[in-house]
């Protein structure tokens, strides 16, 4: 995607960015993101107690090859994952944008942590979404 603005002298620098880090492309992928909250189940952690969120339903859409022993997966959880992610998308979408338009090193620290505050804990838990 380039851009049509015009320098004062009269002249335009064309700065181009690859639609997967435009934010065009962002923005419709934060209007849909919240949907696959359905694909996700909670699981309580026996040690810790904690409660974590599972994908359950495989890439190709399939929950055959999982193991969803201990894993609960109901409409209320999906619907609270689902509030839970819209709330988080409309009060942070221009940090999800910032950092997801360009390559940066760490970003689920830098946005989870740093910038949102929202999951300190979790910067030690690998998040292969993120």
């Amino acid at each position: 995607m380039g851009s049509f603005r015009i320098n004062p002298d009269g002249s335009q620098s064309v700065v181009e960015v690859p639609y997967a880090r435009s934010e065009a492309h962002l923005t419709e992928l934060l209007e849909e993101v919240c949907d696959r909250m359905k694909e996700y189940g909670e699981q309580i952690d026996p040690s810790t107690h904690r409660k974590n969120y599972v994908r359950v339903v495989g890439r190709n859409g399939e929950s055959s090859e999982l193991d969803l022993q201990g894993i609960r997966i109901d409409s209320d959880i999906s619907g609270t994952l689902k509030f839970a992610c819209e709330s988080i998308v409309e009060e942070y979408e221009d940090e999800l944008i910032e950092f997801f338009s360009r390559e940066a090193d760490n970003v689920k620290d830098k946005l989870c942590s740093k910038r949102t505050d929202l999951c300190d804990h979790a910067l030690h838990i690998s998040h292969d979404e993120l």
